[in-house]
Protein backbone atom coordinates (compact mmCIF):
# COMPACT_ATOMS: atom_id res chain seq x y z
CA UNK A 1 0.00 0.00 0.00
CA UNK A 2 1.25 3.48 -0.59
CA UNK A 3 2.24 5.73 1.85
CA UNK A 4 -0.77 7.99 3.07
CA UNK A 5 -0.83 11.28 1.42
CA UNK A 6 -4.18 14.01 1.66
CA UNK A 7 -7.50 12.79 1.34
CA UNK A 8 -9.20 14.04 -1.42
CA UNK A 9 -12.88 13.02 -1.13
CA UNK A 10 -14.85 11.54 1.35
CA UNK A 11 -17.95 10.25 1.97
CA UNK A 12 -19.68 10.08 5.26
CA UNK A 13 -22.60 7.66 5.98
CA UNK A 14 -24.37 8.27 2.62
CA UNK A 15 -27.97 6.79 2.03
CA UNK A 16 -29.48 7.17 -1.08
CA UNK A 17 -33.28 5.55 -1.96
CA UNK A 18 -35.39 5.69 -4.99
CA UNK A 19 -39.00 4.87 -4.38
CA UNK A 20 -38.40 4.15 -0.72
CA UNK A 21 -36.01 1.60 -1.91
CA UNK A 22 -32.76 1.69 0.14
CA UNK A 23 -29.94 1.72 -2.60
CA UNK A 24 -27.00 2.98 -0.30
CA UNK A 25 -27.09 3.20 4.07
CA UNK A 26 -24.56 4.56 5.72
CA UNK A 27 -22.06 4.20 3.40
CA UNK A 28 -18.23 5.95 4.21
CA UNK A 29 -15.26 5.93 1.53
CA UNK A 30 -12.63 7.76 1.12
CA UNK A 31 -9.65 8.63 -1.84
CA UNK A 32 -6.40 9.73 -1.23
CA UNK A 33 -4.22 11.46 -3.49
CA UNK A 34 -2.30 9.47 -5.54
CA UNK A 35 -4.55 6.25 -4.89
CA UNK A 36 -6.32 3.41 -6.53
CA UNK A 37 -9.60 2.27 -5.22
CA UNK A 38 -12.20 -0.59 -6.04
CA UNK A 39 -15.86 -1.27 -5.26
CA UNK A 40 -16.87 -4.55 -5.65
CA UNK A 41 -19.76 -6.52 -5.11
CA UNK A 42 -22.90 -8.26 -6.58
CA UNK A 43 -25.17 -6.69 -9.38
CA UNK A 44 -27.43 -3.99 -7.07
CA UNK A 45 -24.67 -3.64 -4.16
CA UNK A 46 -24.44 0.19 -5.18
CA UNK A 47 -21.11 0.24 -6.54
CA UNK A 48 -22.17 3.08 -9.44
CA UNK A 49 -24.53 4.63 -7.05
CA UNK A 50 -21.25 5.88 -5.21
CA UNK A 51 -19.71 6.95 -7.83
CA UNK A 52 -22.72 8.94 -9.00
CA UNK A 53 -23.06 10.23 -5.72
CA UNK A 54 -19.65 11.21 -5.87
CA UNK A 55 -20.00 13.44 -8.94
CA UNK A 56 -23.47 14.90 -8.40
CA UNK A 57 -25.69 12.79 -10.26
CA UNK A 58 -27.48 11.35 -7.47
CA UNK A 59 -28.71 13.18 -4.05
CA UNK A 60 -28.39 11.82 -1.22
CA UNK A 61 -30.66 11.45 1.04
CA UNK A 62 -28.16 11.79 4.32
CA UNK A 63 -24.53 11.90 5.12
CA UNK A 64 -21.79 14.39 3.85
CA UNK A 65 -19.48 14.64 1.19
CA UNK A 66 -15.95 16.46 2.00
CA UNK A 67 -13.46 17.84 -1.43
CA UNK A 68 -10.10 18.20 0.58
CA UNK A 69 -11.62 17.89 3.92
CA UNK A 70 -14.50 20.69 3.37
CA UNK A 71 -17.67 20.43 3.08
CA UNK A 72 -19.52 20.19 -0.63
CA UNK A 73 -23.16 19.70 -2.45
CA UNK A 74 -21.99 17.98 -5.86
CA UNK A 75 -23.12 18.94 -8.54
CA UNK A 76 -21.52 17.44 -12.17
CA UNK A 77 -20.29 20.74 -14.05
CA UNK A 78 -18.87 21.45 -10.70
CA UNK A 79 -17.19 18.41 -9.96
CA UNK A 80 -15.55 19.10 -13.36
CA UNK A 81 -14.12 22.22 -12.19
CA UNK A 82 -13.20 21.16 -9.09
CA UNK A 83 -10.91 18.22 -10.97
CA UNK A 84 -13.24 14.86 -11.12
CA UNK A 85 -13.96 13.38 -13.73
CA UNK A 86 -16.77 10.59 -14.50
CA UNK A 87 -16.16 7.95 -17.13
CA UNK A 88 -19.57 6.17 -17.34
CA UNK A 89 -20.07 2.41 -17.68
CA UNK A 90 -21.01 0.74 -21.54
CA UNK A 91 -18.35 3.06 -23.53
CA UNK A 92 -20.64 6.06 -24.09
CA UNK A 93 -18.88 7.85 -26.70
CA UNK A 94 -19.85 9.74 -29.67
CA UNK A 95 -19.33 7.09 -31.92
CA UNK A 96 -20.74 9.26 -34.94
CA UNK A 97 -17.86 12.01 -33.99
CA UNK A 98 -14.13 11.25 -34.89
CA UNK A 99 -11.76 10.65 -32.27
CA UNK A 100 -10.65 14.21 -32.47
CA UNK A 101 -13.97 15.30 -31.99
CA UNK A 102 -14.78 13.06 -29.06
CA UNK A 103 -11.57 14.60 -27.23
CA UNK A 104 -12.73 17.93 -28.08
CA UNK A 105 -16.00 17.32 -26.60
CA UNK A 106 -14.41 15.84 -23.32
CA UNK A 107 -12.90 19.34 -22.54
CA UNK A 108 -15.55 21.62 -24.01
CA UNK A 109 -15.09 23.54 -20.53
CA UNK A 110 -11.20 24.27 -21.36
CA UNK A 111 -11.45 27.91 -21.51
CA UNK A 112 -8.05 28.14 -24.73
CA UNK A 113 -8.06 26.63 -28.04
CA UNK A 114 -3.98 26.27 -27.26
CA UNK A 115 -4.48 24.64 -23.34
CA UNK A 116 -7.23 22.11 -25.34
CA UNK A 117 -4.56 21.26 -27.51
CA UNK A 118 -2.28 20.47 -25.46
CA UNK A 119 -4.01 18.58 -23.02
CA UNK A 120 -4.63 16.57 -26.32
CA UNK A 121 -1.45 15.40 -26.67
CA UNK A 122 -0.36 14.59 -23.48
CA UNK A 123 -3.40 12.07 -23.53
CA UNK A 124 -2.50 10.66 -26.83
CA UNK A 125 0.58 9.94 -25.72
CA UNK A 126 -0.81 7.63 -23.02
CA UNK A 127 -2.72 5.95 -25.93
CA UNK A 128 -0.75 6.31 -29.07
CA UNK A 129 -3.20 3.60 -31.10
CA UNK A 130 -5.95 6.45 -30.68
CA UNK A 131 -3.23 9.23 -31.98
CA UNK A 132 -3.41 6.96 -35.19
CA UNK A 133 -7.00 7.15 -35.89
CA UNK A 134 -7.43 10.50 -34.41
CA UNK A 135 -9.46 11.68 -37.66
CA UNK A 136 -11.32 8.17 -37.48
CA UNK A 137 -15.18 7.78 -36.89
CA UNK A 138 -15.53 6.70 -33.70
CA UNK A 139 -18.07 3.70 -34.34
CA UNK A 140 -15.48 2.15 -36.30
CA UNK A 141 -13.07 1.50 -33.66
CA UNK A 142 -12.93 -1.93 -31.30
CA UNK A 143 -14.92 -2.23 -28.76
CA UNK A 144 -10.93 -1.99 -26.72
CA UNK A 145 -10.17 1.09 -28.14
CA UNK A 146 -14.05 2.84 -27.93
CA UNK A 147 -12.73 2.19 -24.42
CA UNK A 148 -9.88 3.71 -24.19
CA UNK A 149 -11.15 6.71 -25.74
CA UNK A 150 -13.75 7.25 -23.19
CA UNK A 151 -11.46 7.21 -20.63
CA UNK A 152 -9.08 9.24 -22.01
CA UNK A 153 -11.63 11.86 -22.90
CA UNK A 154 -12.26 11.66 -19.14
CA UNK A 155 -8.49 12.26 -19.17
CA UNK A 156 -8.91 15.68 -21.03
CA UNK A 157 -9.64 18.20 -18.13
CA UNK A 158 -6.28 16.92 -16.02
CA UNK A 159 -8.70 15.83 -13.33
CA UNK A 160 -7.46 15.04 -9.63
CA UNK A 161 -9.94 12.08 -9.89
CA UNK A 162 -11.11 10.05 -12.36
CA UNK A 163 -14.61 7.64 -11.32
CA UNK A 164 -14.98 4.45 -13.81
CA UNK A 165 -17.57 2.37 -13.97
CA UNK A 166 -16.52 -1.02 -15.12
CA UNK A 167 -14.13 0.08 -18.08
CA UNK A 168 -13.95 -3.47 -18.27
CA UNK A 169 -17.83 -4.74 -19.28
CA UNK A 170 -18.30 -6.53 -22.60
CA UNK A 171 -14.51 -6.62 -23.30
CA UNK A 172 -12.48 -10.31 -24.20
CA UNK A 173 -10.03 -10.87 -20.92
CA UNK A 174 -7.05 -9.95 -23.02
CA UNK A 175 -8.78 -6.79 -23.59
CA UNK A 176 -9.52 -6.73 -19.94
CA UNK A 177 -5.84 -7.04 -18.89
CA UNK A 178 -4.78 -4.33 -21.20
CA UNK A 179 -7.42 -1.45 -19.75
CA UNK A 180 -6.22 -2.42 -16.35
CA UNK A 181 -2.85 -1.94 -17.75
CA UNK A 182 -3.76 1.15 -19.00
CA UNK A 183 -5.33 2.29 -15.47
CA UNK A 184 -2.63 1.54 -13.33
CA UNK A 185 -0.40 3.36 -16.09
CA UNK A 186 -2.14 6.79 -15.98
CA UNK A 187 -2.15 6.28 -12.10
CA UNK A 188 1.66 5.59 -11.93
CA UNK A 189 2.31 8.86 -14.41
CA UNK A 190 -0.24 11.41 -14.46
CA UNK A 191 -0.35 10.68 -10.53
CA UNK A 192 -4.35 10.54 -11.28
CA UNK A 193 -6.20 9.33 -8.00
CA UNK A 194 -8.69 6.58 -9.41
CA UNK A 195 -12.21 5.16 -8.33
CA UNK A 196 -13.18 2.28 -10.54
CA UNK A 197 -16.25 0.13 -10.18
CA UNK A 198 -15.43 -3.78 -11.56
CA UNK A 199 -16.80 -7.38 -11.34
CA UNK A 200 -13.15 -8.63 -12.37
CA UNK A 201 -11.69 -8.95 -8.99
CA UNK A 202 -8.96 -10.76 -9.62
CA UNK A 203 -7.53 -8.64 -12.32
CA UNK A 204 -8.46 -5.41 -10.75
CA UNK A 205 -7.44 -6.50 -7.39
CA UNK A 206 -3.59 -7.01 -8.70
CA UNK A 207 -3.55 -2.59 -9.39
CA UNK A 208 -5.51 -1.14 -6.34
CA UNK A 209 -4.16 -0.20 -2.93
CA UNK A 210 -7.42 -0.50 -1.16
CA UNK A 211 -10.89 -2.68 -1.92
CA UNK A 212 -14.35 -1.71 -0.55
CA UNK A 213 -16.84 -4.42 -0.80
CA UNK A 214 -20.55 -3.53 -0.72
CA UNK A 215 -23.90 -5.99 -0.66
CA UNK A 216 -27.22 -4.61 -0.69
CA UNK A 217 -26.14 -1.15 -0.33
CA UNK A 218 -24.33 -1.66 2.91
CA UNK A 219 -20.31 -1.45 3.15
CA UNK A 220 -19.17 -4.98 4.00
CA UNK A 221 -15.85 -4.49 4.43
CA UNK A 222 -12.58 -2.03 3.56
CA UNK A 223 -9.01 -3.37 2.91
CA UNK A 224 -6.08 -4.27 1.10
CA UNK A 225 -6.51 -6.20 -2.26
CA UNK A 226 -4.24 -9.25 -0.68
CA UNK A 227 -6.40 -9.27 2.74
CA UNK A 228 -10.02 -9.55 1.31
CA UNK A 229 -8.36 -12.06 -1.33
CA UNK A 230 -7.57 -14.29 1.63
CA UNK A 231 -10.82 -14.02 3.04
CA UNK A 232 -13.92 -15.51 2.59
CA UNK A 233 -15.96 -12.61 2.48
CA UNK A 234 -15.97 -12.52 -1.18
CA UNK A 235 -16.95 -15.88 -1.58
CA UNK A 236 -19.54 -15.50 1.39
CA UNK A 237 -20.84 -12.25 -0.59
CA UNK A 238 -21.25 -13.36 -3.90
CA UNK A 239 -22.35 -16.94 -3.36
CA UNK A 240 -25.05 -15.77 -1.35
CA UNK A 241 -26.83 -14.42 -3.89
CA UNK A 242 -26.96 -17.84 -6.35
Amino acid sequence: MKQKQETLVQLHNISISFGGVHALSHVSVDLDEGEIIVLMGPNGAGKSTVLKSMFGIYHRDSGSILWHNQPIEPVAHEMVKRGISYVPQGRQIFKSLSVKENLEMGGITIPSRKLLNERMNDVLELFPDLREKINQSSGSLSGGQQQMLAIARGLITDPKVLLLDEPSLGLSPKLVKQVFAKVKEINDKRGTAIVIVEHNIKSILEIVDRAYLLDKGKLITVDTPKNIMNSTLLQDVFMARV
